[in-house]
């Protein structure tokens, strides 16, 4: 049997964008426009209690699987949304984010805090957060792209 563990970790990651917290807030909130800067959802069911579920991976590489629950949205302020990551069949990690949508000069200062707990070593917090600036600097492409 392996070593079975559980690291508990929060980070939080702050970026700027130069567009209004409804422009930001609808790059979340749409299956269209959340696809081109997060892998595109099997199912996008953007509502409270609503679901949003991908399952990808690289080509000859690991199933990963995403499967989100939205817990709370406040048009163009907040979204809380928890989930768990798989790989194949294994749980890497379970989390509740938050994502924060505050209006600052010249545009919308997004506040993003994640909390999770990262399971058996399949997974860190530094990978997940580093995975996650990634998502949030592509965000900002696809922003200053439309």
């Amino acid at each position: 049997m392996s070593e079975r563990s559980a690291k508990h970790s929060t980070f939080v990651i702050e970026r700027n964008y130069k567009h209004s917290p409804a422009r930001v807030f609808a790059a979340w909130a749409g299956q269209a426009a959340k696809a081109v800067w997060f892998p595109k959802a099997d199912e996008f069911d953007f509502r409270v209690g609503g679901r949003e579920f991908n399952r990808g991976g690289p080509p000859g590489g690991p199933v990963f699987t995403f499967d989100a629950c939205y817990q709370e949205i406040v048009q163009n302020r907040r979204i809380v949304y928890s989930y768990t990551l798989d790989m194949a069949d294994k749980r890497m990690s379970v989390s509740v984010t938050t994502v924060e949508f505050d209006s600052v000069d010249g545009g919308t200062r997004l506040i993003y805090t994640e909390q999770g707990v990262y399971l058996d070593g399949l997974d860190t917090p530094e990978q997940r957060e580093h995975g996650t600036k990634v998502f949030l600097d592509r965000l900002g492409e696809a922003l200053d792209g439309q």
